[in-house]
């Protein structure tokens, strides 16, 4: 059941995104889509307890988590210009460092979630992930923002529990 369902997730999102309705193409991806479902069906859906309605929520939530990402990446995009464009705060505020910090959440998927938002937000990169523990690049301390705050739990981090793993937001 999950894997039809990957499936058709997959195939559809392949013929939105290649816009190419012709026999050859979308063969091609049935034939791509039958093999990521068949290597990778089991990430989707991890907890085989939850059914279609919490599923459904879970996708609605992650569209909100999605807007709210965005507009985290254009502020921090902001920022990097900021430092790249103008010297003196780029002396003052330019500070590369690497942080370390314990995360909450405790399935894979959401750990993977928040790592790939980590790095897409410019300025900082997920360098590793051993257990709870992350290791980040910043490229200022401004750009670490809440992350690099040992003593409380990051918005980002309360969003992605929120969204995968019914954690308040």
């Amino acid at each position: 059941m999950f894997a039809i369902i990957t499936f058709i997730l997959l195939f559809a999102t392949w013929v939105l995104m290649s816009g190419l309705f012709d026999l050859f193409h979308l063969s091609l991806g049935v034939i791509s889509c039958l093999i990521v479902t068949a290597l990778s069906h089991d990430l989707l859906f991890q907890d085989k307890k939850q059914g279609l309605g919490s599923r459904f929520g879970e996708a609605f939530r992650f569209v909100g988590y999605t807007l709210w990402l965005f507009n985290q990446i254009v502020l921090a995009n902001i920022h990097v210009i900021g430092l790249a464009l103008s010297p003196k705060k780029y002396a003052r505020e330019l500070d590369p460092h690497i942080f370390t910090f314990k995360t909450i959440l405790k399935t894979d998927f959401a750990r993977f979630v928040l790592a790939n938002s980590i790095t897409l937000t410019p300025g900082t990169v997920t360098i590793r992930i051993e257990e709870d523990t992350f290791y980040i690049h910043a490229i200022s301390r401004a750009a670490a923002g809440d992350l690099a705050g040992q003593d409380s739990v990051s918005e980002m981090e309360k969003r992605v529990a929120w969204v995968f793993e019914g954690g308040e937001k």
